[in-house]
């Protein structure tokens, strides 16, 4: 028996035999060819059937982890179509007459290195996607696959690391838990594998994979992080009636369909559903969330090759409220800029993304495009009960601005004859250090505020989340972080707002109490932990 030790990222346990996952080594040899447009023609042909591949891709993980969770796979395809990119490709098959794969090959290289000598770990990553783009079109122009195969067998895929197509390519039928020698919790193949509901650990360090075999029997406990290979009966068995408590805890957690969030002493909270996509209210209706807490609008946006208009924002928007009248609905305004890019834009490139020209910054820098938002916005208002959160506010007067656009918005309507609610909702996003600690100028302004914890702990801390580097610093429960949370919820509360919290941080429920007593009046999470944190909350006694 043998035990490794890594980072848990989905809470579960899984039992059964192992497979390692082998990525295909890419081979290929420069060869000289005679005819460029030839080879041209199959460079093309081959990239779009990679664009294919990759929109098949988007439009599964669209389906079962949302829209923020798919941007990833809107990136590849955009990265397939980069000017730079492809110059490099044809200039090398015209110039030095060899083959398309060599060609992609090497451009791969180079550019792969050039973004791993940059001081931005957001560019950094992107050398593991132009490796990942690249490929994936040698891989079409050979004909081969780059999806594992095996028996029909549920099984615990293992692997060094798994790039996020290979995560959401995974057939969930077929298996039981991922195990990584590598990775981030706080990577994109972390985040996807927790909203698909498989059990995962990362991190099991560098031999992890040369120490173990096909078919050997394992243990993955995603809740403590530990992987046991070969295990003897008495592991075994504990093992096997620690899954059988957590099977008979899901079933537990059905009958809580229809029930109160309601502590023990008569505490009640509202919890609801973070979305990214109108596909995902079935998943919500279904975990029988209170409402939206988050619906991330920028979805429209990253969906679309141009400006989407007011009308199309607004069937969106309409639809949304109406299938879930009469719950709340909070949606989130406009939030692209950093990783989430949408070319049409035309943004700069900036030496800090996260520190940028992103979400309301963004918008108030283009007061048309944030109004056509705002106006489909209060049309769609009275088809059911709206919120709408505005994020990355850092001062009072970007507020007031706001505000101010806010009010200009329902006078053109009124004047129009276009008819709007007057009972809306308006709140922001408490993600930066500034805009705790001057929640006391801003609550006044609002109805409420909604904590975004990943950002806040990114900021505050000053750790980039996506590094894997930075994981023992990044402390999500560090003492600052809920200092900054209690601090924001008095004065919430001081000055007659309510407030909520839809970062991850939400669902973690060895902090429901903790949140609980500091006054949080709302938890927001994804649809799957819903029960879980009304049991949480059920259990609770605050007197």
């Amino acid at each position: 028996m043998e035990k490794f030790h890594g980072k848990g990222v989905y809470g579960a346990v899984a039992i059964g035999r192992l497979y390692i996952f082998k990525k295909k080594e890419v081979q290929v040899k420069r060869r000289k060819i005679e005819d460029a447009d030839a080879e041209l023609e199959r460079l093309e042909a081959a990239k779009g059937k990679a664009t294919e591949q990759l929109r098949s891709i988007y439009d599964k993980a669209l389906r079962e982890v949302g829209e923020a969770n798919a941007q990833i796979f809107e990136i590849h395809m955009m990265m397939i179509d980069d000017e730079d990119y492809n110059e490099a490709i044809v200039e090398m098959i015209q110039g030095q007459g060899v083959n398309a794969e060599y060609a992609v090959a090497i451009t791969a290289d180079n550019f792969a290195e050039m973004f791993s000598s940059m001081d931005d770990s957001y560019m950094q990553a992107r050398a593991a996607d132009v490796r990942d783009i690249s490929n994936r079109i040698i891989a079409c122009m050979n004909n081969s696959k780059s999806l594992y195969s095996h028996s029909d067998e549920k099984i615990i895929l293992c692997a060094g690391d798994l790039a996020p197509s290979e995560t959401v390519s995974l057939d969930k039928d077929k298996v039981l838990a991922f195990a990584t020698a590598y990775g981030s919790s706080n990577s994109h193949t972390a985040i996807l594998a927790r909203n698909m509901n498989i059990p995962a650990i990362i991190g099991l360090g560098r031999d992890f994979i040369s120490r173990i075999h096909d078919g050997d029997l394992a243990i993955a406990d995603g809740f403590s992080g530990t992987f046991i290979v070969n295990p003897d009966e008495e592991t075994l068995s504990v093992y096997r009636q620690k899954q059988h408590e957590e099977e008979e805890k899901k079933k537990l957690l059905q009958e809580l369909k229809g029930k109160e969030n309601i502590t023990l002493d008569g505490r009640k909270i509202n919890i609801f559903a973070n979305i990214g996509s109108v596909d995902n209210i079935g998943a919500v209706l279904l975990n029988d969330a209170g409402g939206i807490g988050l619906f991330r609008s920028e979805f429209l946006y990253l969906e679309s090759s141009d400006y989407p208009t007011e009308d199309a924002q607004f069937k969106v928007y309409r639809r949304v409220l109406e299938s879930m009248a009469p719950k709340k609905v909070i949606i989130r305004t406009l939030d692209i800029g950093a990783d989430k890019q949408a070319s049409y834009f035309h943004l700069e490139k900036e030496e800090n993304p996260a520190l940028g020209l992103r979400a309301i910054r963004l918008c108030l820098s283009r007061p048309d495009v944030f109004k056509t938002q705002l106006r489909a916005l209060y049309r769609a208002s009275v088809y059911g009960k709206l919120g709408i959160m505005f994020p990355m506010i850092t001062s009072v007067a970007e507020l007031e601005e706001i505000l101010s656009l806010c009010s200009q918005v329902k006078d053109e309507l009124a004047a129009d004859n276009i008819e709007f609610s007057d009972n809306v909702e308006l709140g922001i996003m408490i993600e930066t250090p500034a805009a705790a600690v001057i929640s006391d100028r801003l609550a006044p302004m609002v109805d409420f505020f909604s904590v975004g914890t990943n950002d806040l702990t990114q900021y505050t801390l000053a750790c980039d989340r996506q590094n894997p580097n930075l994981e023992r610093f990044c402390d999500i429960h560090h003492e600052a972080i809920l200092r900054l949370i209690e601090f924001s919820a008095k004065n919430a509360h001081e000055n007659g707002a309510w407030i909520g919290i839809c970062g991850e941080l939400a669902a973690d429920t060895s902090l429901t109490e903790v949140f609980l007593r500091m006054g949080i009046d709302e938890l927001s999470v994804s649809p799957a932990f819903v029960l879980r944190v009304r049991d949480a909350v059920r259990r609770i006694n605050l007197s």
